[in-house]
């Protein structure tokens, strides 16, 4: 019986991917739930599953290829051997998961799984495929056969997590081979990167490499070249004396840990000050609709994030609401999400504004880039002793350099100026912040 594979859901307001890699070529044999293509998009990587056994059969979409929702990817046979089960599932049954290994969301498959004990020695040639790319990165950086990975997934899916274990418990010891490998165990693992092309040499004799953008790349490079022709993008930039912020956290940092169980950071100040900032200043709160600007007296902070993939901005949600201690758990959260690619899509939408901080990557200065349809961000950075004029003494203080890109379009510079200075304030006075954030 002839199976249709087709473009699975893909997330809230994502409505196209591109094809990224085939695991599987036309005339391949494959497994129920056998990671046939990987999908990215700009949020998240999909991986679509095999809904039965059988045979691979045309191909109808190539890599690098953009698809659109439902649309078909390949035709495969469904074996004599698939169940009634598979066969009914099909297009229903196809599984995905987020980029970084977050495990695929359960399904009826699992009651049709055979015992451990009957497939024991049919498995380890089908479960190589079946992990997250990143889980097969990892795997080929250390050395390891995806096959002896145990994997922890749903119908035993070998998750990043279960790579980083078994590396780690291997320490810096390469993986002794297989014996015997099948190829269909062998190949994912030594396959080069999808996205990787061997180097070349070229005619002038020097060696490169061509390395296909990735679909959030790809996104990341669109937004920001749109976001600096359709706004009037100014920054004003203003200096802050930490000492304040730094004294307090020092004499209330274990107690704090103690309560909460988490540091008493930066951000959770900045993320304050600025929801009292634009308490004062609505409009840097505000994003244009067509010739009116849409003022809101809502606060989501979008929380930039440097992931291995692009920045990604999660979003805190109603920040005016959260005590200091909720806004560094949520903070921390979602970069770690970040990090891992675990991020959903609802995290990652709706921002009212946007606080950068280059800071922790060592930057003394920049220029932060809009992130549409916001008209405000905020950089903060490096936070380096300065001699500076106290009182008409000179005195070594802690000082950070923060910039605000704005839309002038409808910020006014004043306003701006304005803006940083509230920011400043309230950070070196920081019962400010009681009053204000």
């Amino acid at each position: 019986m002839s199976v249709e594979i087709r473009v699975p859901p893909l997330g809230e307001s994502v409505v196209e991917a591109t094809v990224g890699r085939w695991t599987k070529k036309e005339g391949d044999a494959v497994q129920k739930d056998e990671v046939l293509v990987e999908l990215e998009t700009d949020k998240i990587t999909v991986e679509v599953a095999a809904p039965a056994s059988g045979t691979l059969g045309a191909v109808s979409k190539n890599e690098g290829d953009t698809v659109g929702l439902n649309e078909l990817l390949a035709v495969m046979e469904a074996g004599a051997g698939a169940s009634a089960a598979d066969e009914q599932g099909r297009t229903a049954n196809v599984r995905f998961e987020e980029k970084a290994g977050a495990e695929a969301p359960k399904t009826d498959d699992s009651a049709a799984a055979a015992p451990p004990a009957a497939t024991a020695t049919a498995e380890p040639p089908a479960r190589a495929p079946q992990t997250s790319p990143a889980g097969r990165a990892i795997a080929a950086e250390k050395g390891l056969d995806i096959a002896a990975v145990p994997g922890s997934g749903p119908n035993g899916r070998v998750t990043k997590d279960d790579v980083v274990r078994a590396a780690d418990a291997k320490g810096a010891a390469p993986a002794q081979p297989a014996a015997a490998p099948t190829p269909a165990a062998a190949t994912p693992a030594a396959a080069p990167t999808p996205a990787q092309k061997p180097a070349a040499a070229p005619a002038n004799g020097r060696p490169e490499t061509r390395e296909r953008m990735s679909r959030r790349r790809q996104t990341i490079a669109r937004r920001l070249v749109e976001a600096q022709q359709t706004t009037a993008s100014l920054t004003t930039f203003n200096e802050v004396d930490m000492s304040a912020v730094m004294q307090l956290r020092k004499e209330r940092q274990d107690e704090f840990v103690k309560k909460h169980g988490i540091k008493l950071g930066f951000m959770s100040f900045f993320t304050k000050a600025v929801i009292g900032a634009l308490k004062a200043f609505p409009r840097v709160n505000a994003e244009i609709q067509g010739d009116e600007m849409v003022l809101k007296q809502h606060y989501d902070i979008g929380i930039a994030v440097g992931a291995e993939e692009g920045l990604v901005v999660p979003v805190v949600r109603d920040a005016d609401k959260k005590s200091f201690a909720a806004l560094e758990k949520e903070i921390a959260e979602l970069g770690t999400r970040a990090r891992d690619g675990k991020l959903t899509l609802e995290e990652l939408q709706g921002g009212t504004f946007t606080i950068t901080n280059g800071g922790i990557f060592g930057s003394m200065l920049s220029t932060p880039i809009l992130n549409p349809p916001q008209v405000g961000i905020l950089g903060m950075h490096n936070i380096v002793e300065r001699p500076v004029a106290v009182n008409g003494a000179v005195e070594i203080r802690p000082i950070m350099y923060i910039a605000l890109t704005y839309d002038h379009r409808i910020v006014d510079g004043s306003e701006a100026v304005r803006f940083l200075v509230t920011i400043k304030r309230m950070i070196e006075d920081p019962i400010n912040l009681l009053l204000e954030g």
